[in-house]
């Protein structure tokens, strides 16, 4: 697949059992009228869920349920960042602002109508209006409103746009492991909306203003859905991060043990204070690779069990408690990556009781794949996948809230670096356009609604990123918008996946759950629409 195929917005329905498209699942009252050309992104301040639709013919912008103006004090308050780094919130197309008497009143650009759209307090059956990539009113289902785009998707969810905090796109430098033009496509034919870019196995790792620079160069004109950039904490380079933090990025990731490539070295002991007290002066948050290389070890045979062996829990486990202790200790936030051992749950836990800025992510492939299903090196990943009662719980640790975000941690390669040796693989999976479906199948055998699955895969890394405007079906957000169809089946293809190359432990399976179409601040993402993608 080159850089340039472009993505297919829609996974296969029932009828195609591969995965090749299918089409969309509803009917356009009439031809598509893009809301805006300019691809400019918007931000609005976090505010209360909506509460459904009783009685009113329109929820207005000032109303329950809407985004409400600037709380920025507040959102801090919550360990939350602001919308941008200088701490100030970008407002929405012309200047308008929530409560303007123009946000809610007709005519609109689109609106989506379904019987069953996805907010936080449960599903309703409404007409979901944008205006200039902003949802400007949320009207009854059948209520009448002039809009020069109309879609009904009957009994078809309509879901937020999901958020994904943590994607290696890894341009430039090893674009031919994949690049933002491949896995913003992806992303988009998966009903992800915006995804946060990762600071290493691009070169040169954004571990500098310049470093960043050269990454926003080479993303742009790229990108098929939004995209902002996390930079690196490294030893060294301190004296950076500020300056990074004033130039957009979204906070900082660090490893504690070795990152698998020589240019992003991990953090000892004494670094990672020192990086989390500079952040603490900025309130900047620090995410973290969470595995103490004192308990690792090198694998000591090619099979998965040995290289599971030398990966304990333990180790993650003792990671996690040292990112506490200086969490607590320096004031600054913290978020750990890719939780897959168990055993980080009761410290997490406890922390947050005590009121440390702390949280915590998991992942598909840790909550939809077992040690015992690993076929082969598509599989591998660090820290690597456990077992069933280890899986069962992490479920558990979702359900309490102790970890907030389900996001991909979507790292690929080219194939010859997967080689059958499990000891000497990039450790990596590639599920990025995957993951919505991979959960739904898992979450629904669990009895968790779709209400949680855009919990934990749209607000929660929203929230995590600093990125109010994302994530949530209300007035005054981004009008990032997903038509999924919670009951077809179809069965993973990797070859028909839009990331670069065709790997993923996924292929073969059959999953519940088809992203029919994907909004882009209004806008369809399509095989034929140019890239409009903004960068945050």
């Amino acid at each position: 697949m080159s850089a340039t195929d472009p993505a297919r917005p829609t996974a296969p329905g029932p009828a195609q059992a591969s995965s090749a498209p299918g089409g969309p699942p509803f009917p356009a009252e009439r031809p598509a009228v893009p809301s805006r050309t300019d691809g400019a992104a918007h931000s609005q301040p976090d505010g209360p869920t909506h509460p459904g639709v009783e009685g009113p013919a329109l929820l207005a912008a000032d109303s329950p349920g809407s985004v409400p103006a600037p709380r920025l004090a507040a959102s801090r308050a919550r360990g939350l960042g602001p919308s941008r780094t200088d701490g100030s919130e970008a407002a929405p197309a012309g200047g308008r602002q929530p409560g303007d008497p123009h946000l809610e009143a007709g005519p609109f650009d689109l609106v989506v109508r379904s019987r069953r759209v996805v907010l936080p307090g449960g599903e309703r059956a409404l007409a979901v209006a944008v205006r200039d990539g902003v949802i400007a009113a949320l009207l009854p289902y059948d209520a009448e409103a002039s809009a020069a785009e109309r879609v009904d998707l009957g009994q078809v969810c309509l879901l937020p746009g999901l958020v994904d905090s943590h994607v290696h796109v890894n341009e430039p430098g090893r674009t031919h492991w994949e690049g933002f033009a491949t896995a913003t496509r992806a992303a988009a034919a998966g009903g992800v909306t915006t995804i946060i870019d990762m600071p290493l196995n691009s070169l040169p790792p954004t571990v500098d203003v310049a470093a960043l620079a050269v990454k926003r160069a080479a993303a742009a004109g790229k990108c098929a859905v939004d995209v902002g950039f996390w930079g690196g904490a490294i030893p060294g380079n301190a004296a950076e991060l500020r300056p990074l933090h004033e130039a957009g990025v979204y906070g900082f990731k660090c490893f504690l043990s070795p990152s698998g490539v020589e240019e992003f070295p991990p953090l000892d002991e004494t670094g990672l204070r020192a990086a989390m007290r500079e952040l603490a002066a900025f309130d900047g948050l620090m995410v973290v690779h969470a595995e103490d290389p004192a308990l690792l070890t090198d694998p000591v045979g090619p099979t998965y069990r040995q290289f599971l062996d030398s990966r304990p829990g333990e180790a993650e486990r003792r990671a996690v408690e040292r990112v506490i202790a200086a969490a607590r200790d320096t004031g600054a936030r913290a978020h750990i990556l890719h939780v897959s051992a168990a055993a980080c749950l009761e410290p997490l836990e406890a922390a947050q009781r005590d009121g440390v800025r702390v949280s915590a992510e998991t992942c598909p492939h840790y909550l939809t794949l077992t040690a015992g299903q690993v076929r082969g090196p598509e599989f591998k990943c660090c820290p690597p996948i456990r077992d069933e009662g280890n899986r069962d719980e992490l479920w558990q640790g979702l359900a309490a809230g102790v970890l907030t975000c389900v996001v991909s941690d979507h790292s690929p390669s080219t194939p010859d670096l997967k080689t059958p040796d499990f000891a000497t693989a990039w450790g990596g999976i590639s599920s990025l356009q995957v993951g919505l479906p991979a959960i739904w199948t898992e979450a629904r055998e669990r009895g968790h609604p779709l209400t949680r699955v855009t919990e934990w895969m749209a607000r929660g890394p929203a929230a995590l990123a600093g990125l109010p405007a994302k994530g949530r079906i209300a007035v005054g957000a981004d009008a990032d918008l997903v038509a999924f169809d919670d009951t077809a089946a179809f069965t993973v293809d990797a070859a028909e996946l839009r990331h670069r190359n065709p790997l993923t432990p996924y292929h073969g399976r059959t999953l519940t759950g088809v992203v029919g179409a994907t909004w882009l601040r209004g806008r369809p993402v399509t095989d034929s629409t140019p890239p409009f993608g903004a960068l945050l």
